[in-house]
């Protein structure tokens, strides 16, 4: 099996360690592997195959003779380095905002539209974490009675904000616990030891933010407006009416949804449990008699979309109910990055 030099842009970050990770779970087939980062985390030594590899600096000479970059950094970076990276003949797959709704960008999930990675023009774009896991147990639906509308509110895990955000939330439980009972005031210590800067918004420890990415003049969120515009792109439907809200929860990793949805054809409970078993990388748990459904703690490091708690919507004649919970550094970002990649192989488009 041929071998390709790949890179990882990012890699010292939460998600650039999971694909470095995930790259070696599979098997990629690697030739060489190239992680780039950072001035500041430039020469950093990180583990691949039971060997360390020197962490590079990205600049614009990164890419020679790289078959396949895969990118985890932020999107003003991605718009000024992907191009400079197809140029130099690597192709791109982009875990950043930066293309997502670019027209000439496909926008791919592997389980939903494989086709529309043969329409790449050098990048491909991984859509959002939260958009990917509502999607994948979505088009199946569809496909099966068309939906109207989706209402999807989201309870989002700190690692979606990075690892900062992670040390905000240990940071500020341990400083609530320090001084048991917890009371509901705000900590006042620092948060992020080597800052003692809060990364998100408000006090994250015992508390959930309603809001994730800032607001536009609508008052939704960028995120919020991420789900609507990235799950129309996906599922090549503009007539689906969409609405969210999306909210940040004490989680270290695993986002959860809950999702409502109109459909034009009757979809009893039962039916969407025998579509979604069926459906590749969606595990049905959903027994209420037993307390079963699927729970963040449970999702993390694995590499499926777990949904349970589907129930008929007795508000509406045409509504179903459904709890969605995955791993979002995973199957949100890391996973489905490299799963693209791999299409790219199968498809010869390399």
């Amino acid at each position: 099996m041929r071998e390709y030099k790949t890179a990882v842009v990012g890699a010292t970050g939460a998600v650039g360690q999971e694909m470095i990770k995930i790259l070696e779970e599979r098997d990629f087939p690697i030739k060489e592997i190239k992680l780039l980062a950072s001035k500041r985390s430039a020469g950093k030594r990180l583990k691949f195959k039971g060997r360390e590899v020197i962490v590079e600096e990205l600049t614009p000479d990164s890419f020679k003779d790289v078959e396949i970059t895969l990118f985890s950094i932020g999107a003003e970076i991605s718009k000024k380095f992907a191009p400079i990276a197809v140029k130099a003949k690597t192709v791109v797959v982009d875990n950043s905002s930066a293309w997502r709704m670019d027209p000439k960008v496909p926008l791919v999930i592997p389980e939903v539209n494989p086709r529309a990675v043969e329409k790449h023009k050098g990048i491909i774009a991984n859509p959002n974490c939260s958009t990917i896991q509502l999607v994948v147990v979505l088009k199946p639906l569809h496909d099966a009675a068309k939906i109207k509308r989706v209402v999807v509110s989201t309870y989002q895990s700190v690692s979606g904000w990075g690892r900062e955000a992670m040390e905000q939330l240990h940071q500020e439980t341990v400083n609530q616990l320090a001084s048991w009972p917890v009371s509901q005031s705000k900590t006042g210590k620092p948060v992020n030891r080597k800052t003692g800067k809060r990364v998100l918004p408000y006090q994250i420890a015992f508390n959930v933010i309603p809001q994730i990415d800032d607001f536009i003049g609508s008052g939704y969120t960028k995120e919020e407006m991420k789900m609507v515009n990235e799950t129309r792109k996906i599922m090549e439907d503009d007539s689906i009416q969409i609405t969210a809200t999306c909210v940040r929860v004490p989680v270290y990793i695993g986002h959860s949804e809950a999702i409502n949805i109109e459909t034009e054809r009757k979809l009893t409970a039962e039916e969407a449990r025998e579509i979604l078993s069926k459906t590749p990388g969606v595990v049905v748990i959903d027994d209420p008699k037993e307390s079963k459904y699927p729970i963040p703690i449970d999702a993390a490091g694995k590499d499926e979309t777990f949904v349970g708690r589907i129930r008929e919507d007795e508000s509406i004649p045409n509504g179903l109910n459904l709890w969605v919970v995955s791993d979002n550094l995973r199957k949100g970002a890391a996973l489905n990055t490299i799963e693209i990649a791999e299409l790219l192989i199968e498809k010869n488009l390399l």
